[in-house]
């Protein structure tokens, strides 16, 4: 079974050699040069993971990001970018991407990375399989294999990390995770001391599944430690 990925970066030298080295793992590459471009390829392609450069010519690696996302939550996304400061990182995970190389980097290590995400993929989907068609907690239903939910009957998009998270706690009702284990699971080691994008997620989250996000229903605060979901009882309560 094909793996197909598509790579949208416009140094051409460093997209060829990204090619060739994923060709010799036997993975079907596609590349595009310019993000606008980029962008319609993937649309009207089925990709199992994306590379996608920050400085592209027309829309940039995070607009495109974005906009993946606000239709994908499950595609991998692998961000590379020229530049080292930390705020690219942040604007990354925000937008939805699922990995992030600094230039320049080691081919062999671009390699790892892309069969971690595929790997991290094919594991979600693996559990997914085993679990029920939905899940529901009150007036909150999510179901698992669709990744999507629905409140009060209703339909709710989520992100891609959004979405990992509310099945992780969704899963684990009433234990309480710390922020970095919270990114240990959900991001992975490489992103430790970004506690503040599981905050932003958190917050992002509640805006969407409470009624009062000030005072959750489902995902609470565990003061001193980081989060938990509701348990059943909670909710009859």
């Amino acid at each position: 079974m094909s793996t197909p990925i598509l790579i949208i970066e416009d140094d051409r030298d460093l997209s060829e050699l990204i090619k060739i080295q994923l060709l010799d793992q036997n993975y079907e590459v596609h590349q595009q040069f310019n993000g606008t471009t980029g962008l319609q390829s993937f649309n009207e392609g089925e990709y199992s993971l994306l590379i996608l450069d920050v400085m592209l010519p027309g829309l940039d690696g995070f607009e495109i990001c974005k906009k993946i996302r606000a239709n994908d939550s499950k595609t991998p996304i692998l961000m590379l970018t020229a530049k080292a400061e930390e705020i690219d990182k942040i604007m990354g995970l925000e937008f939805g991407a699922d990995d992030y190389l600094t230039k320049p980097f080691s081919i062999r290590e671009l390699t790892a990375r892309v069969k971690a995400l595929l790997r991290r993929s094919q594991v979600q989907n693996d559990d997914t399989s085993g679990i029920s068609d939905s899940i529901t907690f009150g007036e909150l239903s999510i179901f698992p294999q669709k990744r999507s939910i629905t409140l009060k009957n209703e339909s709710f998009d989520l992100t891609s990390k959004e979405f990992d998270l509310l099945m992780l706690f969704a899963t684990n009702p009433g234990k309480a995770y710390s922020r970095q284990e919270l990114l240990d699971v959900v991001w992975g080691y490489q992103y430790s001391g970004y506690s503040h994008t599981v905050n932003s997620h958190i917050n992002r989250l509640r805006s969407k599944i409470e009624d009062d996000p000030s005072n959750p229903t489902y995902i609470k605060t565990v003061w001193g430690v980081g989060y938990r979901f509701v348990e059943m009882d909670e909710l009859i309560a």
